[in-house]
């Protein structure tokens, strides 16, 4: 299927040639008269066709969904979202204890521009695109004819994620379905998940694997949970053996699902309080020593590469400040979720915190994205979750 063209300067086929989805407007010489959100069909300087995919205003100009002339059509976007279902199905997170798991995973699922997370029989569709937001409601029909009826409702969550100066004017809605419940089981664990209101789709499922880590080295300790939006952290400890978990929020609405979360899995429990309190201002005022477990899962300080230089000097003072504090003996698992920090840029920062403080620390374990948030091997990008468990003496 040939759509509007968009041709290439002479070299510019190289990185495609080497199937990576993106496609910079600076690569471009020409270009058929398109709008927001339209399919394209790419081509070399030399005239040799490269693949179809959306194009968009911006530093990205054309996100590529297949590297031939692949019709993008219901039946397109039916196979890759069972091809999609089939690797989930694979991986083994399709249980009786577990039914929360992300779907598609953009690049990482060859659907570049779409995330879809599961929770119970809801699917919570993201477009980072306007060629995806366009697509919704094909994509949603498709989401409904996987295998074993997975999905039953499809809600639209876009408002945050498309390019505002596309003009699309997304509303959060349901597109199929209406709401249920809000409840979903990961790793037997129960967690109300605010789709509708909440940050992302709602949960954070790519610490799923973290937070089980979590869990086999809490017994017996005192656990500080930073930035704890919905609590899983804390949750997991809980059921881990912690002898006290603290939750802590800037977030007044974070600190209320939290404590829910706590309630839904171990009601009227006396090993837990939450704190609705400023991250640095609460590191700053608490004791040396008062835990020996301490998670930092700040939000993204780096949403792009302009504000680097601040998001790494806001890591190494965040986890400075961690190693300060943290009782001899303790164990400090350290997150950065800004796709614009690299782990070596993240690791430079915390090794840099490590040396102020002057104590010994070791790394015992080097953490990313589950396999439910996969990296296609063309596309290194899309590794985001960077992650440090270390032991402070």
């Amino acid at each position: 299927m040939i759509y509007k063209r968009v041709i290439l300067k002479r070299g510019k086929e190289e990185s495609v040639m080497r199937f990576h989805p993106w496609i910079f407007s600076g690569a471009i010489a020409r270009i058929d008269k398109v709008e927001e959100g339209d399919l394209v069909t790419v081509y070399a300087h030399d005239g040799k066709l490269l693949g179809n995919g959306h194009y968009q205003i911006g530093s990205i100009a054309v996100r590529l969904l297949t590297f031939d002339d692949s019709e993008i059509d219901e039946k397109f976007y039916a196979k890759r979202l069972a091809t999609a279902y089939r690797m989930r199905q694979a991986l083994g997170l399709l249980r009786d204890d577990n039914n929360a798991f992300r779907l598609v995973h953009g690049e990482g699922d060859f659907l570049p521009g779409l995330v879809i997370d599961i929770y119970g029989h809801t699917a919570v569709m993201q477009a980072h695109s306007p060629g995806m937001h366009f697509a919704r409601n094909i994509i949603a029909q498709a989401l409904t004819e996987l295998p074993g009826g997975l999905v039953k409702s499809v809600y639209y969550k876009s408002e945050t994620t498309l390019p505002y100066k596309a003009q699309l004017d997304p509303q959060n809605d349901y597109i199929i379905g209406s709401y249920d419940t809000n409840i979903a089981i990961e790793n037997g664990l129960k967690f109300h998940v605010d789709w509708l209101k909440g940050q992302k789709t709602g949960f954070f499922v790519d610490q799923r694997e973290n937070r089980s880590l979590l869990e086999r080295y809490s017994r017996g300790r005192k656990v500080l949970n930073m930035f704890c939006y919905t609590g899983g952290f804390s949750v997991y400890a809980l059921r881990g053996g912690a002898t006290l978990v603290h939750s802590v929020d800037s977030s007044a609405k974070a600190i209320a699902l939290t404590n829910a979360n706590v309630e839904l899995n171990f009601p009227a429990c006396d090993r837990h309080e939450a704190k609705a309190e400023d991250a640095f201002k609460y590191l700053d005022e608490m004791k040396a020593g008062d835990y020996d477990l301490i998670i930092l899962d700040p939000p993204a300080f780096a949403k792009h590469k302009s504000a680097l230089r601040n998001a790494l000097v806001g890591y190494r003072k965040l986890n400075a400040k961690a190693f300060e504090k943290i009782k001899p003996g303790g164990i400090l698992f350290t997150f950065s979720c800004s796709q614009a920090v690299n782990k070596e840029q993240f690791r430079l920062a915390v090794f840099s915190a490590a040396a102020q403080s002057r104590r010994k620390v070791r790394i015992l374990h080097q953490l990313t994205q589950p396999a439910d948030h996969p990296i296609s091997i063309y596309h290194p990008e899309g590794e985001y979750l960077k992650g440090l468990v270390l032991y402070v003496e």
